[in-house]
């Protein structure tokens, strides 16, 4: 098992940093190329959330993030320092109005992108996202 831990600045350019290390991970466990594209993504939607949605770009909060891999699955796990996210309140991104706008859907791909996706508050203030991804198994 390997960890990985960083904390990184409330703002845009960090999240270029943190996916390329992570999928630097994922490319030792030897996902291909869709699939470190989908961790890609996932992540991506996560930080940006995290710092534009959670930190709101404020300097003095942090985004925390913890990259675990195992020989088979690759954890991430994203924290930040805002308010707190009730994902059930997110509104369907496939529903009507929804369609046709320009944000929204960042929940929807994490899930569809991840075998595991869970949201919970984080301590003292904020929220964590754990995303895992595991190697396809040989039926």
């Amino acid at each position: 098992m390997h960890t990985q831990e960083q904390v990184l600045e409330s703002d845009l350019g960090s999240v270029d940093s943190a996916e390329e290390a992570v999928l630097k991970e994922a490319g030792y466990l030897g996902f291909d190329e869709d699939d470190l594209h989908r961790i890609g993504m996932a992540l991506r939607e996560c930080l940006v959330n995290a710092v534009v949605h959670g930190n709101r770009y404020n300097r003095r909060k942090k985004v925390y993030l913890k990259v675990v891999r195992t020989p088979d699955c690759l954890s991430i796990t994203i924290g930040d320092e805002g308010d707190g996210f009730d994902p059930g309140a997110v509104p369907d991104p496939l529903e009507g109005d929804n369609l046709l706008r320009g944000s929204g859907r960042g929940v929807m791909l994490m899930q569809a992108f991840m075998d595991e996706f869970q949201v919970s508050q984080r301590s003292p203030q904020g929220t964590e996202v754990r995303m895992v991804k595991c190697k396809a198994r040989a039926e």
